[in-house]
Formats: structure tokens, C-alpha cells, sequence
């Protein structure tokens, strides 16, 4: 390996190698300094992959400026986890070498996936993240849900890695290789090629909750911890993106890719929307609306030819910062179990104003009011969708948008706008590193929701 190459790949060697660190500091002296250390390692790459942008070419990985910009952004979103978590799973007595170790571990196998020239590489990496919230999702052995929900999410993505590799398989051999370089320069299309497509998209569409691959979402997204679920609703579905933007171009040329996503856009949107309204639980409500809000980047790639791509990502952008400072939030308000429930958060605006205000300000961009992020999102892909004529669909996701207004706005209603009373606060108080989680994604959204520009001409250059 040259010396460009090790430069290169230092992120990933830097995660992998403090994954080990942990394991093995933790067997010895266990304790909450292990999320220091955890969080040390995922700023010294993050800030690598921003001060170090070499570009290289190696087996199985091609650094490259599409591979770094999802690095810095899983890596700052995986930050922002740890430290959500630090003092969450302190308080659930959560202490051991296990979960900094295991996080780490998935921002590794998210950083490998962004960057996988071949899709043995891809499906490595994908399934390396997976793996580890299977453990995440079920680490609170006392909760009541939590090895319910690491039940149904490994089944279901077992299912889905069977998928994925079967899809492979099969596209290996219709075509010969494996490399994504060759396979976009074969524009042959024949049906063992299509059936294997298929599958890796099916097997895509599970990783982004997407119907119909979406029915495990609200069962984990409830089960698991908070932070967890913070992670799991943000970074794996980014991760997740990255993958599905470099496996397209292999179908571009097929005609039918173009109903796939058309249908899977139409029925996350809808179905997630409109199962949203009957929840009273604020995580299976979040968890429903991150089906509908996947149904809008899926929307977006029905009209990548006028510029839907970059929206997509942008609407990710968008995503993981209101979905880090909404189950942030939750996070830091709850005590010995989660604060779930929607009466639960009666006044809490007035009780805790810092986590009050994160909270309204990401559901107001999930809803997409102006000025936060998500209102720039949402108007970019609908405006990509009309000018790709797709206006149908488009219109059909608009009236969807308005009617999530309704189970955001409630939420927001109820933390201002009800009385207190009879629901007594045992939310504990916000530490250095709560008030910075928090802080960080909801200036992200109001910057990206005044000045959007920068990021959108830097999609524009760096997606294939």
C-alpha cells in the first residue's frame, strides 16, 4: 500500500482501530470515560477526512470526494450520537466497553460503504453498519422492548442481506465482475441482470425503511434507546443513500427503474403520512414519519435527470440534523425510561427551554416550514419533480406534506401551548455535552435553511 493509499484510508483505520482500543480498555477498566475515548476517535476522523482530502484508488475502495463528503457526515453525525449518549446510557447504567465500541464499529462499515468501487466491498459495508445496530438496538437488556425490537430488526435484516447478496450473485453472472467502474460501461441489459438489480434494490429499500420494506421500523425505532434510534434514523439511512447513488448508474439504462422508485416514492409518502396521524407515541409517530420523509428522497431520484440527486442528498442533510435534535431531545428528557408518550411533553417548553426549542425547530423542518432546512429541502425536490414532468406525483407529495403539518405541529402544540398540569418533571438536567448535541444540529438547520446555496453547488460537483 502506498503511502497516498494509508493517507487516504486513515478514517477508517482511526474508527476500526479505537473499535479495538475500546474492547480491550474496557475489559480491563470499564466505565463512562469510554465515551470520551469513542468520541475522541470519531473527531480525529472526522477532522482528518476534512484537513487530508487525498484521493485514491485501491481493491475494494476508491477514496474519493463523493466518499469523503459522506464520511465528514456520518462521522459528525456519529459524534453527535456518542455524545447523546454519554451521559443516556450512564444514567441506564449502560457503561460497559459494548456500545462506543460497537458505534465505531458501524461508522466504520458506514465510511466503507460510501466508498466501495465493487459490490462485494458495498455489501460488506452496508452489512457491517447493520450488524451493529442489531447489538445497539437490543444493549439495554432491562428494557421491555428492547430485545423485541433487536428480534424483529435482525430477522428483517437478514432477510435483506439474503437479498442483497442473492442480487449480487446474480448480477455477477449475468455480467463477469463485480466492479460498479465495469458494470456502468456494460449498457447490456438482459433479464438475469434486471433480477438481480431487483433484488439489491429491494435489499436497499429495507436499509431506507421504504415500503414495501418499512414494516420493522416503528417496533425498533421504539424498542431501541434513543440515541440508537437517533443514529439509526439518520447515519444508516445516509449511509444507506451513498450506496444506492453508486449502485444507479449500473440501471440507468433499464427503463423500468424508473417505475420502481416512482411506486416506492408514492407509497412511503402516503402510507407514511397517514399512519403518522394516529400515533400518540412520539417514536412510532417519528418512526412512521421517516417512512414518508425516505418517500420524498425516493421522489427525488425518480427526477435525478433534473437535478433530483442533489436533493436527495441535501434532503438527507436535512433529515439527520431534525432527526438528531428530535430523539436528542427525547434522549436528554427522559429518566429511567423513555419519555414516549405525547402527554408526557405537556409544557415542557416552558420546564426545559433549550431541549423544548431544539425539539419545535426540527419538527418545524420535518414539516417543512420556512426558515429551516427542511422547507428548502422539500422545495428543491418538488421542484426538481416538476421540472423531470413528473407532476402528479409531485402534486400527490405536496398534499402529503401539508397533511404531516398536522402530527408536527401537535407535538409543538403540546410543549407550549398545554398545561403542565398532573404531569409532574423528572427530565434531568442538560450537561455540556446534552446542550452541545443538541446545539449542533439545530444550527445546522437554521443555516441550511437561510444560506442553502454552498451545499447544493458542492452536490452538484462531487455526485456520479
Amino acid at each position: 500500500m502506498t503511502a497516498e493509499q494509508l493517507l487516504a484510508i486513515m478514517p477508517l483505520l482511526i474508527l476500526a482501530g479505537g473499535s479495538v482500543l475500546l474492547l480491550l480498555t474496557g475489559a480491563v477498566r470499564p466505565g463512562g470515560y469510554l465515551y470520551g475515548i469513542a468520541a475522541a476517535c470519531a473527531a480525529a476522523a472526522l477532522i482528518w477526512s476534512i484537513a487530508m482530502p487525498a484521493d485514491a484508488v485501491m481493491p475494494g475502495l476508491a477514496i474519493t470526494s463523493f466518499s469523503r463528503f459522506f464520511s465528514v457526515f456520518l462521522y459528525g453525525t456519529g459524534l453527535v450520537a456518542l455524545l447523546l449518549a454519554w451521559e443516556y446510557n450512564c444514567r441506564r447504567g449502560i457503561t460497559g466497553e459494548e456500545f462506543p465500541a460497537t458505534l465505531l464499529f458501524a461508522l466504520t462499515g458506514m465510511g466503507a460503504a460510501c466508498a466501495a468501487n465493487n459490490l462485494v466491498m458495498l455489501f460488506i459495508g452496508l452489512e457491517s453498519f447493520t450488524f451493529a445496530f442489531y447489538i445497539m438496538v437490543a444493549i439495554e437488556r432491562r428494557s421491555e422492548h428492547g430485545g423485541e425490537a433487536g428480534l424483529k430488526y435482525l430477522l428483517n435484516g437478514t432477510l435483506s442481506a439474503a437479498l442483497l447478496s442473492m442480487g449480487i450473485a446474480l448480477i455477477y453472472c449475468s455480467r463477469g465482475t463485480l466492479r460498479l467502474a465495469e458494470l456502468v460501461a456494460m449498457q447490456v441489459i438482459d433479464p438475469l441482470f434486471i433480477a438481480g438489480s431487483c433484488l439489491v434494490l429491494l435489499g436497499l429499500a429495507f436499509k431506507l425503511s421504504l415500503v414495501p420494506a418499512h414494516l420493522w421500523t416503528p417496533d425498533v425505532y421504539q424498542g431501541a434507546p434513543a440515541p440508537v434510534t437517533a443514529l439509526l434514523s439518520t447515519a444508516s439511512k445516509a449511509a444507506s443513500l451513498a450506496a444506492l447513488l453508486l449502485f444507479i448508474p449500473l440501471v440507468e439504462s433499464w427503463r423500468g427503474i424508473h417505475d420502481i422508485f416512482w411506486m416506492l416514492a408514492l407509497l412511503s409518502f402516503v402510507s407514511g403520512n397517514l399512519a403518522a396521524l394516529l400515533q400518540r407515541s412520539i417514536k412510532r409517530m417519528l418512526a412512521w414519519s421517516s417512512i414518508a420523509q425516505m418517500g420524498y428522497v425516493a421522489l427525488s431520484l425518480v427526477a435525478a435527470p433534473s437535478g433530483g440527486r442533489p436533493a436527495a442528498v441535501f434532503y438527507a442533510v436535512m433529515y439527520a440534523a431534525a432527526g438528531l435534535a428530535t430523539f436528542g431531545a427525547v434522549s436528554l428528557l427522559s429518566g429511567d425510561h423513555d419519555r414516549d408518550e405525547l402527554e408526557q411533553y405537556r409544557g415542557l417548553g416552558y420546564r426545559n427551554p433549550a431541549a423544548g426549542a431544539a425539539l419545535a425547530v426540527a419538527l418545524f423542518s420535518l414539516a417543512g416550514i420556512p426558515p429551516t432546512a427542511g422547507f428548502m429541502a422539500k422545495f428543491a425536490i418538488f421542484a426538481a419533480a416538476l421540472r423531470s414532468g413528473e407532476t402528479s406525483l409531485a402534486i400527490m407529495a405536496i398534499l402529503t406534506a401539508l397533511v404531516a403539518v398536522f402530527f408536527y405541529l401537535r407535538v409543538v402544540v403540546t410543549l407550549y401551548m398545554k398545561s403542565p398540569e398532573g404531569q409532574p418533571d423528572h427530565a434531568p438536567p442538560l450537561s455540556v455535552a446534552g446542550m452541545t448535541a443538541l446545539a449542533i444540529p439545530t444550527l445546522t438547520t437554521l443555516f441550511l435553511g437561510i444560506y442553502p446555496q454552498p451545499l447544493l453547488e458542492l452536490l452538484k460537483r462531487i455526485l456520479p
